[in-house]
């Protein structure tokens, strides 16, 4: 299955990656783009979350039900994004069409593929072992890595976001930097005219 963009990881930055995609949809520099996320690859820390401290959420929030409900919201409102259940990613290596993404159980090829996997060891997807580094901004005894990148981008048509991005592991640290890569893949789109998207009343 051929993407023009393929989200790996269903964690907060890559759901809110995936929302603001898939919220212009109905731009003509998108409407024909086919967008997937891999939602099975690793588990989110956000599982195990109770925020309280998050804006738009209220308190006593359980992450495990922001991910369901993320992922129902995906669904719901753009349905035309491929969600992708149950597979975990083995590799992810270039080639001329853009990156070709191995999965236990299907292979994609994908113009521009986003990593929105958490921080944690180990780090198992063959392709992106030179990229990993030490975490910056994590403390040192957790041992956390990130991949190398600049503004989220590790090379052309590869993007990071979230923690393994180097940000540090709060909710809407997270939500941002998803959004933020989304809005530099749409101006990419978007012939490089920088371009965000918002829902008016």
């Amino acid at each position: 299955m051929n993407f023009d963009l393929l989200i790996i990881g269903a964690g907060v930055s890559g759901l809110q990656c995936a929302l603001v995609v898939g919220s212009a949809k109905n731009k003509d520099f998108a409407k024909d783009k086919k967008i997937g996320i891999i939602s099975h690859q690793r588990n989110s820390h956000l599982q195990n979350a109770l925020l309280n401290n998050v804006l738009g959420l209220k308190p006593k929030t359980l992450g495990e039900d922001v991910l369901n409900d993320g992922k129902q919201h995906l669904s719901s409102l753009y349905p035309h994004i491929s969600q992708i259940e149950n597979e975990k990613v083995i590799s992810v290596e270039s080639n001329n069409s853009g990156y070709i993404v191995t999965s236990n159980k299907s292979k994609y090829v994908s113009k521009i593929v986003v990593i929105a996997l958490n921080y944690s060891k180990p780090f198992t997807i063959n392709g992106l072992e030179s990229f990993i580094e030490p975490h910056q901004r994590a403390n040192p005894k957790k041992d956390r890595i990130q991949l190398t990148n600049k503004n989220h981008l590790i090379k052309k048509g590869l993007y990071c976001c979230g923690t393994i991005a180097g940000w540090r592991s709060q909710f809407a640290i997270a939500a941002g930097s998803g959004s933020s890569v989304a809005t530099d893949i749409l101006t990419i789109w978007n012939n490089n005219t920088p371009i965000k998207i918002h829902d008016k009343v």
